[in-house]
């Protein structure tokens, strides 16, 4: 097995971070300020994730704050409904809304994404507010980039982080850069540094590196000075050109699917959700980059993120057909 992992406990994954609304266009194909009709759907990469793995069958969980209002209860009841366990989830009784991202499809290679997340909630989850037997009770916890960005956020982030390492749980950190939540370049670069030391895998596109690294960076160099800390798994993105897993005896490169492409966003969760589900299972780490990619694939052909996450029977039926092509 790529990760060790803790035996028999009930859950496999449990993430930390942004749990949103995601307002995608229906009128896609045009400008978003032609865009009159949207479709709701829950988001945020931690989210999305946690969606993903249960999808492949995982048992997944998540710890994020929500607003005390419809859009939290949104959240909330999606991901019971998908099988997600929520008793990580706090409530915001400050008056914090949940964030909000309009997502902006003009073609297959031109999107974007409008986020509102000025004093959203899950900015606020605190240190105190972290629970240590939650922890203890899964085999990995994801924590996303994003949690960073803030206080109190970033504690609750930097606690969980050092109550996971207390109990054998291992870490993943997922980069998952937005540069509207940061204040400065130099910000990111500091918290990002520490995190990524801290964890036993971490995950992010070349383009996310450079922003932890201050610079346009390699990623041999990249990944040679993770491993001299604690991470065993450095796993390296390149959109179409596929993706690199570097461990300390090993390089692994996957190629990218071919895919018949809608929109971008939501692919990097799904290749999330694929790769943990790989490891988690055993898989060697070819496979779980294969899976990843696959499952990264079938998502950027879907409207939604969340709800496009794919089934292991979709993403294998996915794969053996790409073979065959």
């Amino acid at each position: 097995m790529m990760l060790s992992l803790e035996g028999d406990r009930p859950l496999d994954l449990v993430t930390l971070g942004r749990a949103c609304i995601d307002l995608n266009a229906y009128d896609y194909n045009q400008p978003l300020e032609r865009t009159k009709t949207f479709v709701k759907y829950v988001g945020g990469s931690p989210a999305n994730i946690a969606i993903g793995a249960r999808r492949l069958g995982l048992r997944t969980g998540m710890i994020a704050k929500v607003s005390d209002d419809a859009m939290g209860r949104f959240v909330v009841n999606f991901l019971k409904e998908v099988g997600v366990d929520t008793s990580g989830i706090v409530v915001d009784h400050d008056g914090h809304k949940t964030g909000l991202a309009f997502t902006e499809i003009k073609s297959p290679t031109e999107c974007s994404i409008l986020l509102y997340r000025d004093e959203v909630a899950d900015l606020y989850l605190s240190p105190g507010e972290i629970h240590e037997d939650y922890l203890r009770k899964s085999k990995i916890l994801l924590i996303s980039g994003t949690a960073l960005s803030r206080s109190p956020s970033r504690e609750a982030a930097f606690y969980a982080a050092e109550v996971a390492r207390k109990h054998g749980t291992r870490i993943v950190f997922e980069l998952d850069y937005r540069a509207y939540t940061w204040k400065s370049k130099y910000e990111p670069m500091v918290y990002y540094t520490l995190m990524a030391r801290l964890a036993d895998v971490v995950i992010g596109t070349r383009d996310e590196y450079d922003v932890m690294e201050g610079g346009r960076g390699q990623d041999e160099v990249t990944a040679s000075q993770l491993l001299a800390y604690a991470p065993s798994i450095v796993v390296i993105k390149h959109g179409v050109d596929g993706s690199v897993a570097y461990t300390k005896d090993a390089v692994v490169r996957a190629q990218a699917f071919h895919a018949k492409v809608l929109k971008t966003f939501g692919a990097g969760d799904a290749y999330a959700s694929g790769l943990l589900y790989g490891l988690i299972s055993g898989a060697t780490l070819e496979r779980a980059l294969a899976l990843a990619s696959a499952a990264a694939a079938i998502v950027v052909g879907r409207h939604s993120s969340s709800e496009a996450m794919p089934s292991l029977e979709e993403v294998e039926s996915f794969m053996n057909e790409s073979r065959e092509r």
